[in-house]
């Protein structure tokens, strides 16, 4: 099996910059499907962003089976401003942004009051 290096970036709210999280960057098929299903926790300052070629609110959308937390969700779109966040539960079965959405970040639940729609973010790659 060929195993691939994790690109970690880290993603900084330029309204806001002392708030900040590390997240791996998911461009794959196959880490957006598995995303972070079957995990048993999330740390706080970690996350995970799924990108798309184009924004769209159907390829953004995501589903919660076989979670077993809660996370906070952040839809961005082309020029990675906030377009949507939502606190999504653990199975159920699907949340779509409220506007087309290129990226996809999910983090932990209690980050939720740290982004608001049309807060800007920044991502710089971490080595």
């Amino acid at each position: 099996m060929i195993t691939y290096p994790m690109k970690i970036v880290k993603i900084v709210n330029a309204n806001s910059p002392t708030i900040s999280v590390h997240a791996k960057y998911c461009d794959s098929f196959f880490d957006k499907l598995m995303g972070l299903m079957f995990k048993k926790s999330i740390d706080p300052g970690f996350g995970i962003i799924m990108a798309e070629a184009l924004e769209s609110r159907m390829n953004t959308s995501i589903h919660m089976l076989f979670m077993n937390f809660n996370i906070t969700v952040l839809w961005l779109d082309k020029n990675f401003i906030i377009v949507d966040k939502v606190v999504a539960r653990r199975w159920k079965l699907a949340y779509f942004p409220a506007k087309p959405a290129q990226y996809t970040i999910e983090l932990h639940e209690n980050r939720y009051d740290d982004f608001t729609l049309g807060d800007k973010l920044l991502l710089e790659n971490v080595e």
